[in-house]
C-alpha cells in the first residue's frame, strides 16, 4: 500500500524558506511531501521563489492559501517576530506546524503559542538542527554514560567573526523588535544545546550586554552597501550577488526592506557583546558569552561534573578550522585524559541539517537521544535569551517562571 503524500506550505519565502526547506523538500522528500503553496508578505519575492521552485503556487493572502490548498502541515520561516502569529493561526486550523528557531522572541508570544497548543491539543516541532551535529552527539553520549557524573558547571563561549557577525547587523535582525537580538535569534541554538545536554531547565538569568563594535555611526557610511560612497575603503562592504539581487533588491518596491543596510547605522538597537549567567533546576550554573565581532569564528565548551570534566571546541574560520576532526576531551578524577575524535561531516551544521530534515519529513530514524524538539524546548531556549534581554535593561536577575510557567503546559516534566 502506498502512503499518500502529506501536503505542506511554506510561510515566509526568504533564503531560509526557499533554500533550506523548499529546495530540500523538492529534491529529497518529494515521495512523501507535496509542496502545495507559498506565502510571504512580499508578494513579489514570493513569486520569485515560486519560479525558483518550479512553479509552486504563490499566494498573496495567507487565508486564501490555507482555504485553497488545505495543507496537512506548514513550515514557518518568517521574520522571527511573526512566528507566533502563523503558528497560532495554523494550530487553530488543525494544521501541523514546523517552525524555524527561535520559536518566538518574548514571553507574551511564547505563552500565546503554548495556549494555542493546549486548546487545540496539538504539538509543534521546532528546528534545532545543532542537536544533530556529530560533535554535540558525542558530548551527549558521554554525559549519558556518566563520564563526568552530575553536571555542576558549564562555561560556553560563542564567537562570530566579522563576516558572519556583521550580517546580522545588515538585515532585519538588527532591530530588537524583529529578532529579540542575538541572545534570542542566534543564541537560542546554544541555549537549547545546553538544556538538551544536561537535561535541566533554566531557573534564573542575569546578563550584561552592549553594542560595542557595530552601529552608532562608528564609521563613515551610507545607507546601504549598494550605493555607499565609502565602498572602496570599507572592509565591511557586502557586494550583492545575482541571487540576492533577485530575491531582495528587485523586490524592495513591495515592502521597502533593504537587505544590504550598513552595519554601523545609528538605528541598530541589538547587542554585539553579551555575557550571562544561568542557574538551572538541578543546581548547575552556566556562564555564557556571545561576541559578534571576533577575528575568527567558533565555540568553546567546558562542562564540569562530580566525576570529571569535558572540554570541547570547534572553529569554522581561523585557528584550526582546517582540522579533519573535532575533538572532545574528558578529564576524570583518576588523572586520565581521554580524547574522542569526531570526523568532520560534510553539509551544514556538521550534516545536522540533512538529518533533521529526514526526521521531520520521513520520520524513519529512531530518536534514541531525544533530538526531536517541541514547544517546551523552544520555550526554554527562548526564555533564557528573553530573560537576558530584560536583565540587561533592568540590571536585575530574572526568573523564567515569573514570565512563562512551563509546568502549566507540561505538568509531568
Amino acid at each position: 500500500m502506498i502512503n499518500e503524500r502529506k501536503k505542506y506550505v511554506i510561510i515566509g519565502t526568504g533564503g531560509r524558506g526557499c533554500d533550506s526547506y523548499g529546495k530540500v523538500i523538492l529534491e529529497d522528500f518529494s515521495d512523501c511531501i507535496e509542496l502545495v503553496g507559498l506565502y510571504d508578505i512580499n508578494p513579489k519575492r514570493c513569486r520569485v521563489v515560486s519560479e525558483m521552485l518550479g512553479g509552486i503556487p504563490a499566494f498573496e493572502s495567507f487565508e486564501t492559501m490555507m482555504d485553497t490548498v488545505k495543507p496537512d502541515g506548514a513550515v514557518i520561516t518568517t521574520v522571527d517576530r511573526f512566528h507566533h502569529e502563523y503558528i497560532i493561526k495554523c494550530l487553530d486550523r488543525g494544521v501541523d506546524v514546523i517552525t524555524e528557531k527561535p520559536m518566538t522572541i518574548d514571553a507574551d508570544k511564547c505563552n500565546a503559542i503554548l495556549e494555542a497548543e493546549k486548546r487545540n491539543n496539538r504539538k509543534i516541532k521546532v528546528i534545532f538542527n545543532v542537536r544533530y551535529d556529530p560533535h554535540f552527539v558525542t558530548i551527549k553520549k558521554l554525559i549519558q554514560s556518566g563520564a563526568v557524573g552530575e553536571i555542576m558547571n558549564i562555561d560556553y563561549e560563542w564567537l562570530l567573526d566579522t563576516d558572519h557577525g556583521a550580517s546580522y547587523f545588515r538585515r532585519w535582525h538588527r532591530m530588537m523588535e524583529n529578532s529579540g537580538g542575538l541572545l534570542v535569534h542566534k543564541a537560542t541554538h546554544h541555549f537549547d544545546i545546553i538544556n538538551w545536554l544536561i537535561e535541566q531547565d533554566p531557573v534564573t538569568v542575569y546578563a550584561n550586554g552592549s553594542l560595542s563594535f557595530y552601529g552608532k555611526d562608528r564609521r563613515p557610511h551610507g545607507e546601504r552597501c549598494s550605493n555607499c560612497p565609502y565602498t572602496g575603503q570599507c572592509e565591511f562592504y557586502w557586494k550583492v550577488d545575482d541571487y540576492h539581487q533577485k530575491m531582495y533588491l528587485d523586490c524592495e518596491s513591495e515592502d521597502g526592506y533593504f537587505r544590504d543596510r550598513c552595519p554601523f547605522d545609528n538605528e541598530i538597537n541589538i547587542y554585539d557583546n553579551m555575557s550571562l549567567s544561568v542557574k538551572y533546576s538541578k543546581g548547575a550554573l552556566m556562564s555564557y558569552s556571545l561576541i559578534a565581532h571576533s577575528p575568527y569564528e567558533g565555540w568553546k565548551l567546558n562542562i564540569s561534573g562530580s566525576n570529571g570534566r569535558i572540554e570541547a571546541n570547534h572553529f569554522s574560520s581561523g585557528r584550526d578550522a582546517g582540522s579533519p576532526c573535532m575533538q572532545v576531551t574528558v578529564f576524570n578524577r583518576d588523572g586520565d585524559v581521554i580524547t574522542y575524535d569526531t570526523p568532520k561531516v560534510s553539509g551544514s551544521h556538521g550534516g545536522g541539517d540533512a538529518k533533521i530534515m529526514r526526521m521531520l519529513f520521513r520520520n524513519d530514524i529512531p530518536d534514541t537521544l531525544h533530538q526531536a524538539a517541541g514547544s517546551r524546548d523552544g520555550a526554554m531556549s527562548v526564555m533564557i535569551g528573553s530573560c537576558a534581554n530584560i536583565s540587561i535593561r533592568e540590571g536585575v536577575p530574572v526568573r523564567v517562571a515569573d514570565l512563562v510557567d512551563i509546568t502549566k503546559y507540561y505538568p509531568n516534566k
